[in-house]
């Protein structure tokens, strides 16, 4: 198994952030699901390891939509994953494309609100104020609904990538996504006849996750034929695979091993 620390993430490089209309520059990127899955499938090819049938691709969250973009990719190259498993994937309500969901004051404010989150001082200014130890624990304990394995370990590992000298242009180039994939789109696609054979898709979900409504998961789980299973995990929120491991990984086991008992 192989965890990716996606461009702008974690341990990884956080290059000048590039938005819509904005000149390039050689040390700039534009931040984007189609870049981070790129990413995915180039580290394949670095490890010169072909695809297989055999690959699994998981995510939680934007992970979640990046292993949805990458699968589209590999599927439109002919090499599909064998299965996508999506953890309380992130359904982007403040896209432009969800924009006639939103209440009506939200939808008048839209172009204030991409206005100023454009402005490189102000995203600095509000990253730093948000890139607090306290921040993070408040953000883990709604994330977290029960608490578990909320301690300072895991607020430390979040933490320290905020420190990078670069976290402020990744986290200007992310709230920026007005107008990027969206799932429904994506499932869409790998549902399609037309297509490569499609991977399975399965689906973890934490029942009370507190951003992402089990609600509209359930509603792809209707829509989509390549959608094979949601299970939802109780009394967990957005992250139910470090909430409840005990509950997650042998679900995670089950769907990638079956019954073939390999390791």
């Amino acid at each position: 198994m192989i965890a990716v620390d996606l461009l702008g993430f974690g341990a990884s490089a956080k290059p000048r952030s590039q938005l819509s209309g904005e000149a390039a520059a050689p040390d700039s990127v534009r931040y984007c699901f189609d870049l981070w899955a790129q990413q995915v499938i180039d580290l394949l090819t670095h490890l010169q390891t072909p695809v297989p049938m055999e690959l699994h691709l998981i995510g939680n969250s934007i992970g979640a939509m990046v292993a949805l973009t990458a699968a589209r990719a590999l599927q439109r190259e002919g090499r599909p994953p064998r299965q996508v498993v999506l953890i309380d994937c992130a359904q982007r309500t403040l896209d432009d494309k969800r924009l006639a969901r939103q209440p009506r004051l939200a939808r008048w404010l839209r172009p204030t609100l991409k206005g100023l989150t454009r402005q490189r001082w102000l995203t600095a200014v509000l990253f730093r104020q948000l890139a607090t130890r306290r921040t993070i624990r408040g953000v883990l304990k709604q994330a977290y609904p029960s608490g578990a394995n909320v301690d300072a370990e895991l607020i430390e590992l979040l933490y320290q990538p905020t420190q990078s000298p670069g976290a402020p242009e990744s986290f200007r180039g992310f709230i920026n996504l007005f107008s990027d994939h969206l799932a429904p789109s994506l499932l869409q696609d790998l549902s399609a006849e037309t297509q490569a054979e499609s991977p399975e898709i399965r689906m973890i979900w934490g029942s009370k996750d507190p951003w992402e409504k089990p609600s509209e998961a359930a509603e792809w789980a209707e829509l989509f034929g390549c959608i094979k299973e949601l299970t939802l995990i109780p009394e967990a929120g957005h992250c139910p695979h470090d909430e409840r491991p005990d509950l997650v990984n042998p679900i995670l086991r089950q769907w990638i091993f079956g019954a073939t008992g390999r390791h």
